[in-house]
């Protein structure tokens, strides 16, 4: 379906509706309005409904309801579930076909009251003074259609007796109305599927939606009128399918094997084998599935479509199976009112499709919008004592106070009871009229207990795309609410909805979830993992990855679509297709379906979730083979055995703390100084390097790093200690470098010490290693790579001569790495240039650099030389020759004097080297002007002026006051004195010629 039409009108139409409503309601509050005087009840009730939410708030509600209501009418019209044309034109004309026939005099007697007839034809015929006829005479056949539509549509279509009459848009007819751009956005291709209502609802709050996320990132949190908007997301159709699939038809298939249901299911994923240990179900009508966060509808409606495939081949009469359907299977819980109203709505055109009777004994599907329900005490006190306190228990009055914040918890709420159904009906049959008096008590008492109903019987099936939001953008209630009923799952709600589910279902039933992937490995939800491994079983996923949202786009969400089984099978193998590399929904889906057919297509995996426990974590680790986890279990040690990892740094304020290295004094840079280093991460880099920061390390500054509140100081005794740091956040492969003492680690490089020299040599080899990438891909596949994760990688190699080998390659990679690193003036360390070591000189410039290009190439080989060995070492050692190889590109050699690393490898070789030559050439004119104003000498290594351990006196000669005389044929300029052995120009003229 193309739906950039539908978001074009929808996000028009909220803007053009909120407009127009808002100036209804300025009409209608006027103090001489029609309105005033005609339906003085109703705009009492305007004002007290403003009164109580505020002006913007009802406007957006009344906008809201007729965009619901004009859409829901055009699918109708075009489907022709409506008797007549009631936003749309009959073939040929351009005005709605009821206004067309009333013109003609041609009236449903059964939705056209013979008042309103009246009043209509007197409009028209002009007997009715009015300065738009056809507009008040088209209003009085929509108010009229929309008010027999409740009939059988009761929960879309309320009846319009209040202000929300008032509040209807004007100029209907008009060339650019709403209905206008309604009819030119759902055309007849459009509405052939149901599915365009969840378009539209997406589409109508996503400009919403933009300004929730706008105030999330100043701030503010997300209260309960923020959350739907903040956390809608329609799904895929084939997203939708797989889940449904793979829950309701697997129940189903299981207990009917023969079934020729199978064939309707493009994305079932059979079992390797006969499965004895299932939910019994005998018919059809036994099956209950619910979806707790149902949105508008999507996954009930193709739920209802392989539901009505069931009743079909079971012999069920097709006439009777859509009602049947919605009376027995069905069950949808909400918090937003108008989505709640677009899923009953949905299934409701759904049950039409399928029989053209059944509007003519409609059955409302069980959508449950909940609602905020708070008791008075003291009117709940005298309503149990006249109904009966034995029906009030104590779970059940516990229950009717748990709904006080509904439209914020939503069905994350467990009710206190599981009896809510049978005290319902009991108070039905207890309440008379005699106690009038309490019948707000009994509507409230009713309400409460109906949703808890809803949210305590068990299901058969619960399929859902949970809301997702972070912990840090919940509100405070929420926020405490999560922590003290999700501890395992607090960081989103889309986890807290995982645990939610597995408690709605009976036992051996499914849930079938698409949420955040974030749950499979992140630290924060290792009890969640635990938790679903002892207690459940994984019986299928599909790992969505980023990009399955073409909707959204880029990679804000990372998501998995899964089914759970609410048994622990022991050993039972689940089926897992990995998609994480499909960059579009297109790509994803063509993906699976190879997946199914084929599961030797190299991205399907049967694996148990036991396996999973043998991981630290318990990360869902589904695509690692046995002999990646093998050394976990071989290990008696980890690297937090022979490390220390304590304590951290963080200044408070960066801007007064922090400097680059090059804006402090350089002698002012060291121990004895009062900047220290300051390793803070940076790009991928191994070995040593990334050291352009320095910290105020004073007296004065330590004392505020340990008092500040939110500053944070590095215990003193790891101050000498040296150790592995790496970048905490990073979008690449991670890579360790070494880190000496007294440099200063920030909490974006991430820092473990060593008391033994050795040991830290074996760790940084370890980390640097294929094996360790690989799994900590696993352990971790987020941007965020903590310290938790690489201390609990396992470590194999103890015998004393294999260690002191990996010391030997380890310190010679450090060697090569420093000496690349300090060969540019980025570092503290440098010295000197090394296109005017006296090594490499030729007789030309150009034949000095090919010279120096050469031992650049020779460095670059020899450290991949010495990088293919640490592989080799460790993968022997770890068992894994028939998993990795030991070969390392030129592009993860990372030293600067390699072209392949430093500019990427999607180059030419040729594009390459030049690049490198012409960079080259920039450094040497740097250093050259360096030179000229005393930064730098020819005869002395190092910084020499901005050292400022001499004075400038003795540099007075190097620069005279007066300006520099210009040398006319070269237009180089000329240093007085002989400070220099030789004469600076001189030399450098001779390195810039060119043969």
């Amino acid at each position: 379906m193309d739906t950039t039409a539908l978001k074009n009108f929808a996000q028009k139409a909220r803007i053009d509706l909120i407009h127009q409503v808002g100036a209804q309601l300025k009409l209608v509050l006027s103090s001489d309005s029609l309105a005033r005087r005609e339906q003085e009840k109703s705009v009492r009730a305007l004002e007290e409904q403003i009164e109580r939410k505020t002006k913007e708030v009802v406007i957006e509600e009344v906008a809201y309801t007729w965009f619901n209501r004009f859409c829901a009418l055009r699918f109708m019209d075009v489907n022709r579930y409506n008797s007549v044309g009631v936003v749309s034109p009959s073939e040929g004309q351009t005005q709605p076909e009821i206004l067309a026939d009333a013109k003609m005099g041609i009236f449903d007697e059964d939705v056209v009251s013979k008042r309103t007839k009246d009043i209509i034809l007197d409009l028209l015929s002009g007997r009715l003074k009015s300065k738009d006829a056809q507009g008040e005479a088209y209003r009085l056949l929509l108010v009229s259609y929309c008010n027999h539509l409740n009939m059988t549509i009761p929960y879309l279509f309320e009846r319009i007796t209040d202000f929300t009459e008032l509040l209807l848009p004007t100029n209907l007819l008009a060339v650019n109305s709403i209905l206008s751009d309604c009819r030119n956005a759902l055309t007849d291709d459009a509405c052939k599927d149901v599915e365009v209502i969840g378009w539209l609802y997406q589409y109508y709050i996503s400009e919403r939606k933009d300004e929730v996320f706008k105030n999330f990132k100043k701030g503010k949190k997300a209260g309960p009128r923020e959350i739907p908007a903040a956390t809608q997301l329609f799904t895929p159709h084939w997203i939708v399918r797989y889940l449904v699939e793979n829950s309701l038809g697997r129940l189903w298939m299981l207990n009917h094997p023969r079934s020729n249901l199978v064939a309707k299911m493009e994305y079932y994923i059979k079992p390797e084998q006969e499965e004895t240990d299932f939910l019994r179900i005998n018919k059809p009508e036994e099956i209950k599935v619910c979806d707790p966060a149902c949105g508008s509808g999507h996954m009930l409606t193709y739920a209802f479509d392989l539901l009505y495939a069931i009743y079909e081949e079971e012999g069920y009469n097709p006439a009777s199976i859509p009602s049947m359907i919605l009376m027995n299977n069905l069950y949808g819980i909400e918090i937003d009112e108008r989505a709640g109203e677009l899923a009953a709505f949905a299934l409701s055109m759904k049950a039409r499709q399928k029989s053209r009777r059944f509007f003519n004994d409609p059955v409302e599907p069980n959508i449950c919008v909940l609602k905020n329900v708070k008791i008075d005490p003291d009117n709940l006190k005298e309503y149990v004592k006249h109904l009966g306190i034995d029906l009030f228990t104590e779970d059940v009055l516990a229950t009717l106070n748990q709904f006080e914040e509904a439209d914020n918890f939503g069905s994350l709420i467990i009710p206190a009871t599981n009896r809510a159904g049978e005290v319902l009906k009991a108070l039905s049959i207890k309440y008379t009229d005699n106690l009038m008096a309490l019948s707000k008590t009994h509507e409230e008492v009713s309400i409460a207990l109906k949703q808890a109903e809803y949210l305590s019987q068990k299901y058969h099936v619960v399929v859902a795309n949970p809301p997702y939001m972070g912990g840090g953008n919940m509100n405070a209630k929420l926020s405490d609410f999560a922590k003290k009923q999700y501890p395992n799952s607090k960081s989103d709600m889309c986890t807290m909805f995982i645990e939610r589910n597995l408690r709605l279902v009976v036992k051996q039933s499914n849930i079938a979830m698409i949420t955040m992937q974030s749950w499979m490995f992140l630290s924060s939800y290792e009890k969640l993992r635990e938790q679903l491994i002892k207690n459940s079983t994984i019986a299928s996923m599909a790992h969505l990855g980023a990009r399955a949202f073409d909707s959204i786009g880029g990679e804000v969400v990372s998501t998995t679509a899964f089914v759970i089984e609410n048994q622990h099978l022991q050993g039972e193998k689940g089926s897992f297709v990995r998609l994480v590399d499909g960059g579009s929904e297109d790509e994803k889906l063509t993906a699976l379906k190879e997946a199914i057919k084929n599961p030797d297509c190299g991205w399907f995996y049967r694996v148990s979730a036991d396996d999973f426990q043998k991981i630290p974590g318990s990360p869902i680790a589904y695509w690692v083979s046995k002999s990646f986890i093998s050394p976990f279990i071989k290990a008696d040690q980890t690297i937090m055995d022979i490390s220390i990892s304590d304590g951290q740094t963080k200044t408070g304020d960066n801007d007064k703390y922090l400097r680059f290295f090059w804006e402090v004094s350089f002698v002012k840079t060291n121990i004895n100084g009062i900047w220290w280093h300051h390793p803070k991460g940076g790009s991928f880099r191994k070995w040593y390097g990334n050291l352009e920061w320095v910290i105020n390390w004073s007296e004065e500054a330590r004392i505020h790093y340990r008092k500040d509140r939110v500053a944070r100081i590095l215990p003193e005794y790891l101050w000498s200690k040296e150790g592995v740091s790496w970048t905490l956040i990073t979008s690449s492969k991670p890579s360790f470098r070494i880190l000496y003492a007294y440099q200063i680690f920030n909490l974006a490089a991430p820092t473990l010490f060593f008391e033994n020299r050795d040991y830290l040599y074996l760790c940084l080899g370890l980390l640097n290693a294929k094996y360790s990438l690989n799994i900590l891909s696993v352990i971790n596949p987020t941007l965020n790579l903590n310290i938790g994760d690489i201390q609990n990688l396992p470590i194999l190699i103890k015998n004393q001569n294999q260690i002191k080998f990996v010391k030997s390659v380890i310190i010679n990679c450090i060697n090569i790495s420093k000496s690349d690193w300090d060969s540019y003036e980025t570092s503290w360390d440098f010295t000197f240039l090394p296109l005017l070591d006296a090594s490499y000189r030729g007789d030309t410039l150009s034949s000095t650099y090919e010279n120096l290009r050469a031992h650049w190439n020779e460095m670059t080989l020899e450290m991949q030389k010495l990088e293919e060995e640490n592989n080799r070492i460790f993968i022997e050692a770890y068992g894994l020759e028939d998993e990795l190889t030991s070969d390392v590109p030129l592009k993860e050699i990372t030293l600067t004097c390699n072209p392949y690393y430093r500019y990427g490898d999607n180059k030419s070789d040729s594009e390459l080297e030049e690049l490198l030559l012409a960079d080259t050439m920039k450094e040497l004119i740097s250093y050259a002007v360096g030179c000229m104003f005393g930064r730098y000498s020819l005869d002395k290594p190092g910084l020499i002026l901005a050292n400022q351990s001499e004075t400038y006196e003795d540099y007075r000669r190097l620069v005279p006051d007066s300006s520099f005389p210009a040398d006319e044929d070269n237009a180089i300029p000329v240093l007085d004195g002989d400070w220099f052995s030789d004469d600076i120009v001189s030399r450098f003229r001779k390195f810039l010629r060119v043969a």
